[in-house]
């Protein structure tokens, strides 16, 4: 029984953390080293930086052209979050005449607002190698997740733009590992219940580990604000709701039905219900106070009826005004999402974004000297081919292998991804213009699916077994067994070595390294379509 509870040692294990930072450092070293460039606003920084700015001068998205309220579709968090570095290390606008030191040091304009940006993806690398080394109880299939994700030019690009989803992807990714620490609190819970003689056959509470405020599930009460955090970035977040609901109830009925219990269904949905209403209601009471810039202002787009006399549904009545002009201004934005068909040069549908089919450009000069007759600098917002194209495959690898070892692992990895795709694919039957970037949610999902396939090569479970995904087989003794994890080991080393290589040739569209223009062309793929 003990076995069956087991989870990753929750005491500090040195060397783990001493890996750890080894890859987190590799990320922030890519991620930080000549963020500065190149000048200016680029792509659709030309919005958010200015509305990070206007947050923290105004407490609302200005229009400093008009001198009034922005109206903005998305909601403000992550501008907070770029507004954040802009407070702290300078603002410029040269379009509107603004130049404003950081509170903290001043720096290149261009640094204040992709700082944030550039911590975000930071963070989410160290999320991910903890978030691994936990989910398949290795520290290496847990590092090499990290690395795959710090060597990924989709996520370098994003972590080094001031756009929103590399926050949407912090927050779902944190949220994800707010729930398997749950998981694991919850089992290590009930293993010391048993312990102590409890007795899961029994009927009510006597049946059930003691309660009190020390063993509520904070951690899937985090999981919940989180989740709320996600949703005040980007409304996409929603749709990580249900999974991570059906997520925290089948662990729930796992860890009962591992320790006895005769109706594990039926306890879980009575015991934990109530629970994941309280997340919920967490959640978004945590989207509203992301608001509170626009509700404790009279200055936000739409925040007083007297200001805008066209607009219906509006009230000033005071407190309660406030929140229904939130839910009128809230109805526009989602009508505007609906109605977004308009064309676009990079846009794509979801079932080109696993296979490359249509990045997007964020940056493109040809001036500047390089050596050659003709030079190009670019920043394109591509993934890693190499590891991007594997990704359907270990999609498929991770249900096949999951499905005959009946591994949760797998289970709540594929969940989680289609959580992050599919609802794309209804949204392109209306003609939605949509973009790659809108899978940034879903690349670590992804990228931990390659990881689970690697740990199945690299240690196989011997038949008829349930062993995790990267766990050792039954004693070593084997020497079959060692042989094909030996074998495992270098194909998977072979793979992330492989992937490193194609991340550097890359690199410089990843960055917008001024090259010769041969060199530049050579790194345009599939005919020309990543123009």
């Amino acid at each position: 029984m003990r076995r069956r509870l087991a989870t990753v040692d929750a005491r500090l294990d040195v060397n783990s953390w001493l890996a750890t930072a080894v890859v987190v450092a590799i990320a922030a070293i890519l991620r930080l080293v000549g963020l500065s460039g190149p000048k200016g606003k680029i792509f659709d920084e030309i919005y958010y930086a200015r509305d990070g700015w206007g947050l923290v001068d105004k407490g609302v998205e200005w229009n400093y052209k008009d001198n009034g309220p922005s109206y903005v579709v998305h909601p403000p968090l992550g501008k907070w979050l770029i507004g954040l570095g802009e407070w702290a290390f300078g603002y410029s606008d040269a379009e509107h005449n603004i130049s404003v030191p950081g509170h903290l040091t001043t720096t290149a304009p261009e640094f204040g607002w992709r700082i944030g940006a550039a911590i975000a993806g930071i963070v989410s690398v160290l999320l991910l190698v903890r978030i691994g080394r936990r989910l398949f109880r290795s520290t290496t299939l847990g590092c090499a997740a990290g690395l795959l994700l710090a060597l990924d030019g989709f996520h370098l690009v994003l972590s080094r733009t001031a756009l929103l989803d590399i926050f949407l992807l912090l927050f779902v990714l944190a949220a994800f590992g707010a729930l398997v620490l749950d998981r694991d609190a919850r089992r290590r819970r009930w293993s010391r219940a048993l312990e102590a003689g409890l007795d899961p056959t029994a009927a009510g509470r006597a049946g059930r580990p003691a309660g009190g405020w020390r063993n509520w599930p904070w951690w899937r009460l985090a999981a919940g604000v989180l989740l709320g955090c996600a949703c005040a970035v980007k409304w996409s977040a929603v749709y990580f709701l249900p999974a991570f609901a059906l997520l925290a109830l089948f662990w729930e009925v796992g860890v009962r039905r591992s320790a006895g219990v005769r109706r594990p269904w039926r306890d879980a949905l009575l015991d934990e219900v109530p629970w994941l209403a309280l997340a919920g209601v967490l959640m978004v009471v945590t989207y509203v106070a992301t608001w509170s810039g626009w509700l404790l202002s009279d200055d936000g787009y739409y925040r007083l009826a007297a200001r805008y006399p066209n607009a219906e549904g509006l009230s000033d009545t005071p407190y309660l005004g406030a929140l229904n002009n939130l839910w009128e201004y809230h109805k526009a934005a989602y009508g505007f999402h609906t109605t977004l068909d308009k064309p676009h040069k990079y846009q794509s549908w979801p079932w080109q974004w696993l296979l490359l089919g249509r990045p997007v450009a964020f940056y493109w000069s040809g001036d500047g000297a390089c050596g050659a007759p003709t030079c190009a600098s670019e920043i394109l917002l591509l993934g890693t081919p190499l590891l991007w194209w594997s990704f359907l495959p270990a999609l498929f690898g991770a249900a096949w292998i999951g499905a005959a070892r009946r591994d949760w692992r797998a289970g709540a990895i594929l969940l989680c991804a289609a959580a992050g795709l599919l609802p794309w694919f209804w949204f392109a039957l209306d003609g939605r213009t949509m973009f790659s970037f809108y899978a940034a949610p879903a690349l670590p999902f992804l990228v931990l699916a390659v990881v689970y396939v690697l740990g199945a090569i690299a240690s196989p479970a011997p038949a008829g077994a349930r062993a995790p995904a990267g766990s050792p087989g039954p004693g070593g003794a084997d020497e079959d067994a060692a042989d094909r994890r030996l074998v495992g080991g270098v194909v998977v080393g072979a793979y992330v070595l492989l992937v490193a290589l194609c991340f550097a040739y890359f690199y410089p569209i990843f960055v917008g390294k001024l090259l010769p223009y041969a060199e530049w062309s050579a790194r345009i793929w599939l005919d020309g379509r990543w123009i």
